[in-house]
């Protein structure tokens, strides 16, 4: 099967990218990088010819409410169009555990992507799930300088791995509306991972507490455990600190 990836040269773009090659299936990247701008269209058409289902992927970290939106519309307008004319089957769109319930721009903008999908010609599959083993090191990373304040947030990431084998069979089954949350094994809290992250990389950050009520509405929302699956669903097995293990590793090397 000839299968499209928007955002397929990201973080979970690539290992999605991987597990379709290795499935036997065709995967086809949409990405600016390879001459498709989801956003204006550009290179688009010609991308998705004889492509039979969609996994979109793409993204645009902002808290910018204004921002995410205009991104998340145009390229999810873009997108399903592309995929109406080329008689796509499938459209799955992966989202995220809590953008219902916790208030950011960034999660505002998820919402109306999820929208569009549902009110779309294409028939559609809409994975939501939760963090990333790497949310961390990306909280810690807007935070330049020798002092990063993280706040207490619960959260159950995931690895990207297992999040694109889960994908990959949605995507070769039949749409399935919206499906149970996808979630790591079991619960962490953002502070604690920060501390690690840094003890395991050999570094000498100092990682204070942030009051959540500092990062705003969204921030109070996600500490009462906004970011947590509320339901049953699929979960994966590989936890933090295996992750942890082999990319400290890594980027010691």
């Amino acid at each position: 099967m000839r299968v499209a990836v928007a955002g397929g040269t990201g973080t979970v773009g690539r290992p999605v990218v991987e597990a379709l090659g290795a499935a036997g299936h065709e995967p086809v990247v949409l990405a600016r990088s390879r001459g498709v701008d989801l956003v204006t269209g550009n290179g688009l058409a010609e991308a998705m010819a004889g492509v039979e289902a969609v996994i979109d992927l793409a993204n645009r970290v902002t808290m910018r409410a204004a921002e995410a939106r205009a991104f998340f519309e145009a390229g999810t307008r873009n997108l399903l169009a592309a995929g109406e004319r080329a008689g796509v089957r499938h459209h799955l769109l992966l989202s995220i555990v809590g953008c219902d319930r916790v208030e950011t721009g960034y999660y505002g903008g998820k919402l109306r992507q999820e929208e569009l999908v549902r009110a779309g010609a294409v028939p559609w599959t809409i994975q939501r799930c939760t963090q990333f083993h790497d949310f961390a090191g990306q909280f810690m990373a807007s935070m330049p300088g020798p002092v990063a304040a993280v706040p207490r947030v619960p959260n159950q990431p995931i690895d990207t791995r297992e999040v694109a084998d889960v994908l990959v069979g949605l995507v070769t089954g039949e749409p399935s509306g919206t499906v149970p949350e996808l979630a790591g094994p079991r619960r962490e809290v953002l502070l604690d991972q920060a501390r690690s992250l840094v003890r395991a990389r050999g570094g000498k950050r100092l990682v204070l507490p942030l009051p959540p009520a500092a990062i705003g509405k969204g921030g109070r929302q996600m500490a009462e455990g906004g970011l947590l699956p509320t339901e049953p669903g699929p979960r994966g097995t590989r936890t933090f600190d295996e992750w942890l293990a082999e990319h400290a590793g890594a980027a010691r090397r």
